[in-house]
C-alpha cells in the first residue's frame, strides 16, 4: 500500500446499501465498518488485539479527553496515538465539538472556538478549529475531523441554522489547517438539527470544499429514529459517492441496519461497550438483561453458536452472578460480547450487500431480535 493513498473504493450495491474499502497506509477499512470507541486511549475493558480479532479495523478516539488527559504533547512524545496504545491500524479522532456541547454551562462558544472549564479539574481550555486539528496532528490519526457545533434536539431554527453556519465557517479554517497531509484525511459534518433544508445546504457547502470524506453529525441525540432516517434521507444524495460517509454516534444494531439501507458507511458509538459495563448485552436474539434475576439458573450461553467465546463458553447464569457481584470480569466478558456481536453484524451487511441480499439479511435479523433470547436454539436461530 502506498504511503500517501486514502481512497474509498466501492466494491458492491444493492439499492442505496453499499459495501467498500477505505485504503490507509495503515491498513483497509471494510464497510460498512463499526468503529468501537477508544474515548481516551483504550477500548473500555478490552484489549487492543482482541479488538483486532473481533474484525475491527479501526477505532476512535477523542480529542476532548485526550486533550485534557494526558495531553496532545505528551502523546505525540510517546511516538503518537497508535504506538501508545498498541494499535498499528487506523485511527479516527473525533474532533471534540460534541463533548464540548454536553459541558452545558460550562463552556462558551464563539466565532473563534469554544472556551472550556475541564470536567476533571476546572482548569480553563480553549478549543479552536485550528487547534484541534494541531492536537489531532500530534495525536497522528489517519482520520480527523472538523470542529463543529453540535445542538441538542429539539432547539429552534434559528439555532440550527446558527450552529449549521458556524460549523461550515470552521470546517473552511480546519481544511486549511489541515493542509496536504498525504495518507491521511479530513472529515467535514454536515450539521443543520433536525430541519431538511438546512441539511442539504450544509451538505452542499461541504462537498463544495471537495474534502476527503463527510460525516452526519448532530444525531443520536434523543431524537425518534424516524427523524434521524429521515435526515439521512434528505442528505444522502447529496454526498458524493466516491467518498465515504459517516453517521456519527450511532447507535442501536437497528439504527446501523438501517442507516446501511440507506447509503451510510461508517459507524461509532459507545452503546456496546458502555452497555456491557452494565450488564446489558446485544445478540441476535435482541437485548438480554443479565440484571434480571430469570438468569440466575440459566445454563445456557448468550450464544452457542457464536465464535466468541464471551458469547459461547460462559452461562447467563455465571453472567449473571458476575453482574450481581459487581465484578470485574463481567463487564469484560459483556463488552467482549458487544463488541463481537456488532462485528458480526457488520460482515454481515458486507456479505449480504456483494451477494445482493441485503433487504433478505435485515429482514431475517430483525425477525431474530424480536423472537427473543428466551427463543429455542433452532435450525433457524442456530444459523
Amino acid at each position: 500500500m502506498p504511503s500517501d493513498i486514502f481512497q474509498y473504493n466501492d466494491l458492491a450495491r444493492e439499492g442505496r446499501a453499499r459495501t467498500g474499502v477505505i485504503l490507509t497506509p495503515r491498513g483497509d477499512i471494510r464497510t460498512p465498518a463499526f468503529m468501537p470507541v477508544g474515548t481516551a486511549g483504550t477500548v473500555k475493558a478490552m484489549y487492543a488485539d482482541q479488538v483486532r480479532d473481533l474484525g475491527a479495523d479501526i477505532i476512535l478516539g477523542n480529542v476532548y479527553h485526550l486533550m485534557l488527559r494526558p495531553g496532545a504533547e505528551r502523546v505525540a512524545r510517546m511516538g503518537g496515538l497508535h504506538k501508545m496504545v498498541n494499535w498499528p491500524y487506523p485511527i479516527l479522532t473525533d474532533s471534540g465539538g460534541f463533548q464540548v456541547m454536553s459541558l452545558g454551562n460550562l463552556r462558551k462558544i464563539t466565532e473563534r472556538g469554544v472556551t472550556f472549564r475541564s470536567h476533571i479539574d476546572g482548569s480553563s481550555h480553549e478549543l479552536t478549529p485550528e487547534r484541534s486539528i494541531e492536537i489531532q496532528g500530534l495525536l497522528g490519526s489517519d482520520i480527523q475531523m472538523q470542529l463543529d457545533e453540535c445542538v441538542r434536539l429539539p432547539c429552534t431554527y434559528q439555532e440550527a441554522s446558527n450552529a449549521m453556519e458556524l460549523s461550515l465557517r470552521w470546517a473552511e479554517r480546519c481544511k486549511a489547517a489541515f493542509g496536504t497531509q498525504p495518507g491521511k484525511a479530513m472529515f467535514g459534518i454536515v450539521q443543520g438539527g433536525a430541519d431538511e433544508n438546512l441539511r442539504v445546504i450544509s451538505a452542499k457547502a461541504l462537498v463544495d470544499m471537495d474534502l476527503k470524506g463527510y460525516a452526519i453529525g448532530g444525531l443520536a441525540v434523543g431524537e425518534p429514529q424516524d427523524i434521524m432516517l429521515r435526515m439521512i434521507d434528505v442528505v444522502e444524495p447529496h454526498l458524493p459517492a466516491a467518498k465515504p460517509r459517516y453517521l456519527m454516534g450511532v447507535g442501536t444494531p437497528d439504527d446501523i441496519l438501517e442507516s446501511v439501507l440507506r447509503g451510510i458507511d461508517m459507524f461509532d458509538c459507545v452503546m456496546p461497550t458502555r452497555a456491557g459495563r452494565h450488564g446489558l448485552a446485544f445478540t441476535r436474539f435482541g437485548k438480554i438483561n443479565l440484571k434480571n434475576s430469570r438468569h440466575a439458573d440459566d445454563p445456557r450461553p448468550l450464544d452457542q453458536a457464536s465464535s466468541c467465546p464471551a458469547m459461547r463458553d460462559y452461562s447467563r447464569a455465571y453472567l449473571h452472578h458476575l453482574v450481581k457481584a459487581g465484578e470485574i470480569l463481567g463487564m469484560m466478558l459483556l463488552t467482549w460480547a458487544n463488541l463481537a456481536y456488532y462485528q458480526d453484524l457488520m460482515q454481515g451487511l458486507r456479505s449480504a450487500i456483494s451477494e445482493r441480499r441485503v433487504e433478505h439479511f435485515a429482514a431475517e435479523t430483525k425477525a431474530g431480535w424480536r423472537a427473543g433470547d428466551l427463543a429455542l436454539y433452532d435450525d433457524t436461530l442456530g444459523k
